[in-house]
């Protein structure tokens, strides 16, 4: 697939729009998951995803065609990830008071959720209470906890994507873990 996606850029860089339509089905999957684990919010990773495609589209040319072109996406959809994480800011609290109402917040404004098996209900929680406990480790720690264990790059992959050294990778892994594993200890 690799050898194909080669060929599509080749196309693209010579002006074929509909080869990168090719290149957006294959990759459109990953990169959105990349997105959405680091920033925990369906919207957002989809605007990052999408934003992602379109920077690659308007850069092509600058893709060196001897290395990856996954990595060279990724890293591009990881760079805006992290920098709309720097740049947001909550603009609304759910437990602020909703001017005009009695008392009412933002929860009651969520929408109730159907019932669920036991085991399905349990195991949501699970994954809920563990991706909340992701999201609150700090932004480089939580960037390579996801690439690393739930899209399972290499370090290398890893390394060039964040254009980090390995060695830090590797740290920044470990550190992670263990501030993770602090964070879950009572699971």
């Amino acid at each position: 697939m690799e050898e194909k996606i080669k060929q599509n850029i080749k196309l693209v860089k010579k002006g074929d729009q509909s080869a990168f339509e090719d290149i957006v089905a294959f990759y459109q999957n990953k990169v959105y998951a990349i997105c959405f684990r680091m920033i925990g919010n369906k919207h957002e990773a989809e605007d990052i995803a999408q934003e992602a495609f379109i920077r690659a589209y308007l850069n092509i040319q600058s893709y060196d065609e001897n290395r990856k072109f996954s990595t060279w996406l990724y890293r591009i959809a990881t760079n805006l990830t992290i920098d709309r994480i720097r740049k947001k800011k909550p603009d609304f609290y759910l437990d602020a008071e909703i001017k005009g109402t009695d008392g009412l917040n933002m929860y009651a404004q969520l929408p109730a959720e159907d019932p669920l098996p036991d085991q399905e209900v349990e195991s949501l929680e699970m994954q809920s209470y563990i991706q909340n406990e992701i999201m609150q480790l700090p932004a480089k720690y939580r960037s390579i906890i996801a690439l690393r264990f739930i899209d399972e790059l290499s370090l290398k992959e890893i390394s060039e994507i964040l254009e980090i050294p390995v060695g830090t990778v590797k740290t920044r892994i470990h550190r992670g873990r263990e501030a993770l594993r602090k964070r879950l200890r009572h699971v």
